[in-house]
């Protein structure tokens, strides 16, 4: 059996003539009649009954016809997925990132990306959190890894890689550091060092303290180098405060509940490029 006969079969019976049936699929009356009777032969069984100039199917055949266009739709479909992996050798890849990104898996599915499809022309960049969100539903990007507070940003498909509460970080010895958590009294007269407006921690920590943040830095590992050099009281996420534990001390702060979040965000129907660097991006960062 071919599939070329089934897509004969499924015209006849749309049709109710072979000869209909054989210009409609581009071919001679002979040969849709052969194919046809080809697969009758096959199976067993008469599909049509001949009525004059006019077909109509018999039990059998009405049996057969939904199994066949179910056959024919399911290797359009392959088609169409071969076809979209062609396009990935081809395609181009726009990715952005956080200010100051320093997180191995995303450069791991970069490179793996790189590996897979060298064809693809990719770039890299770079932005604050709010601008990489809007540069992707604008499609200026297609796919960024970009931080937010609470839930991942509006709009847009989201693979969460860190969920985590913010705390506050100060150098062993201050007076906070044997704290196990912070209300928002013991900040004051404290200089707050923070991430600029619009990223995940900052957003996490403003929606729950209403102390403002004295000093802005473009990276966590600045702010953790200020509370480090004592300028002031940091605010990060917890998994960045673990990395400066042998200099730094982190607490949460009482009411900032909202956690920090990183997502990898795309726009909804992905191409390809983006499909195949998201599935790589599951695998770099275990969350398969």
């Amino acid at each position: 059996m071919e599939l070329r006969q089934l897509e004969y079969f499924v015209a006849v019976a749309r049709t109710g003539s072979f000869t209909r049936a054989a210009a409609a699929t581009h071919t001679s009356q002979p040969n849709i009649s052969a194919q046809v009777a080809g697969l009758e032969r096959e199976w067993g069984t008469r599909l049509f009954e001949r009525i004059g100039r006019t077909v109509a199917l018999t039990d059998a055949g009405n049996a057969a016809l939904p199994h066949a266009r179910a056959a024919l739709a399911a290797a359009e479909s392959a088609r169409l997925a071969s076809a979209e992996v062609a396009q990935v050798i081809t395609g181009t890849l726009a990715v952005g990132m956080v200010d100051g990104c320093t997180i191995t898996p995303l450069f791991d599915s970069f490179a793996a990306f790189r590996r897979a499809h060298p064809g693809v022309r990719v770039s890299l960049g770079e932005d604050e959190s709010p601008a990489l969100a809007d540069r992707v539903r604008r499609g200026d990007l297609d796919v960024a890894l970009t931080g937010s507070a609470g839930v991942p940003p509006a709009g847009l498909e989201a693979l969460t890689i860190i969920s985590e509460r913010v705390v506050a970080v100060v150098p062993h010895g201050h007076r906070l550091a044997a704290r196990h958590h912070i209300g928002p009294d013991d900040l004051d007269g404290e200089t707050l060092i923070g991430l600029p407006p619009g990223a995940g921690i900052r957003t996490a920590f403003d929606d729950g303290c209403t102390r403002p943040v004295d000093v802005e830095a473009t990276s966590p590992d600045a702010v953790a180098a200020l509370a480090r050099g004592g300028v002031g009281v940091g605010i990060l996420s917890e998994s960045i405060a673990a990395e400066h534990l042998a200099t730094l001390h982190g607490s949460p702060i009482d009411g900032v509940d909202r956690p920090a979040l990183l997502c990898l965000v795309w726009r909804p129907r992905p191409s390809p490029a983006v499909a195949a660097f998201v599935e790589l991006a599951v695998s770099a960062f275990g969350l398969d």
